[in-house]
């Protein structure tokens, strides 16, 4: 059973940033495409980011490229989101996603992923 736990978020002024990470204590995540998301108050959730384990293939959202980092560490079986440059449209919830899939597009529609965790809160103060 995959369990992913998210940690990292908080509140922190426009133009700053935070590192979000997520990881399964037990489980190593080798073939496995791990995406980011996030809902806002009232709003759909939407896709962030997603990575391939062991970052060989990215993709991000239009709104966050160029700020956010995905990236992984093998060692620590972790995900992380370096978010930079934050606006306050970039609070929302983030969740972290995991689906076994290794090759082909990376997924982009929460439907595509198998695993969620509980997700961590990002707000940001303008």
């Amino acid at each position: 059973q995959v369990q992913l736990v998210e940690s990292g978020g908080g509140l922190v002024q426009a133009g700053g940033s935070l590192r979000l990470s997520c990881a399964d204590s037990g489980r190593a995540f080798s073939g496995y495409t791990m995406g980011w998301f996030r809902q806002a108050p009232g709003k759909e959730r939407e896709f962030v980011a997603a990575i391939t384990w062991g970052g060989r293939r990215t993709t991000y959202a239009n709104s966050v490229r160029g700020r956010f980092t995905v990236s992984t560490d093998n060692a620590k079986n972790t995900v992380y989101l370096q978010m930079t440059s934050l606006k306050p449209e970039d609070a929302a919830v983030y969740y972290c996603a995991a689906v076994l899939l290794s090759s082909g597009v990376l997924p982009t529609m929460s439907h595509e992923y198998a695993y969620w965790g509980q997700g961590t809160q990002v707000a940001v103060s303008s």
